[in-house]
């Protein structure tokens, strides 16, 4: 029988994988320092949603108010309103965009033309580069009733101008879609990356067999390409109640503001303009912990369904 090491052994062996490795920890020690720096000292901090915050007394002499602040989120008129506001738009933006860049890849990594695959490439890379700023500016412009391409073009045709932002109805349909526009070719890098490992020897193999483009497609590029996918699921459902800030607050008017207030921008108006510092942290600490658990339930589901999971 083979002899079960010991914890001399196993200690040993660490050791000397630790200093054969050597090199390698070391480049890891920048990242995990700004890691310590920015993400787990701020933690600190967190104590502010329990505190009725005074910035004269600073955070450990305020004093302490335990869950009020959570109470008084969970009992506010916003609280449904906010929360359904960004599930929908959260939901929204992830049924649609997410499997968008995994169809656009698989379609040029089957392209034959590799000129036009490039031009392809970065013609839907492009919008990523714009700031968010810039693109609202430009989404505002083009959907304005007097000056908006749009509705010029609706008016060509007959139809009378449309003031887009203003209608509650259009305004979660424009915020998805121009992000899908933004952010398609970006989020399709990962999957050309995914595609690019898998060996020509499959395809070549497949074709013999008299396979066609689908069947590449659907027998060897989605099966293998269906862990990276399924990685890049669980971190977007982890992030399921944090929607930007910027391109919701930029879009936001007040015939709007009924779809368009979200958590991030309601604990904007609250934390700086209302300058309730406390409150703000309750619900922000609140939309973290909805996260992880998510990320958690999530991450549970798709290690016993497929095998697939972040840890």
């Amino acid at each position: 029988m083979q002899e079960k090491p010991t914890k001399a052994k196993k200690k040993g062996r660490t050791i000397r994988a630790f200093k054969r490795d050597i090199s390698l920890w070391l480049f890891c020690v920048p990242g995990v320092i700004l890691t310590f720096i920015f993400s787990y000292i701020p933690m600190y901090g967190v104590q502010i949603a329990f505190r009725r915050f005074n910035a004269t007394a600073g955070i450990t002499k305020s004093p302490w108010v335990g869950m009020y602040y959570f109470e008084r989120f969970f009992n506010s008129p916003y609280f449904a309103s906010t929360i359904k506001n960004t599930l929908i738009l959260s939901l929204y933006g992830l049924v649609v965009s997410f499997p968008i860049p995994i169809i656009l890849a698989l379609m040029l990594n089957s392209f034959r033309h590799k000129r036009y695959r490039k031009v392809i490439q970065t013609v839907t890379y492009a919008p990523n580069f714009i700031s968010t700023v810039v693109m609202c500016g430009m989404i505002i412009l083009f959907l304005s009733p007097s000056v908006g391409v749009i509705n010029h073009v609706l008016e060509a045709i007959g139809i009378p101008a449309v003031n887009f932002m203003a209608k509650k109805a259009y305004w979660r349909h424009i915020y998805v879609w121009t992000g899908v526009w933004q952010s398609t070719g970006w989020s399709s890098v990962i999957y050309f990356a995914a595609l690019a490992g898998i060996s020509p020897e499959l395809h070549e193999a497949a074709k013999v067999d008299g396979a066609t483009k689908l069947q590449l497609i659907r027998h060897i590029d989605l099966p293998l390409i269906m862990p990276t996918a399924t990685i890049l699921l669980i971190m977007n459902c982890g992030s399921i109640l944090s929607v930007g800030f910027e391109k919701a607050f930029l879009l936001q008017n007040n015939l709007n503001a009924s779809v368009s207030e979200i958590i991030s921008t309601y604990v904007y108006k609250v934390g700086l303009i209302n300058n309730d510092m406390s409150y703000s942290s309750a619900i922000g600490l609140f939309n973290t912990i909805v996260n992880m658990v998510m990320l958690i339930i999530v991450n549970t589901i798709s290690d016993k369904l497929s095998g697939n999971s972040l840890w």
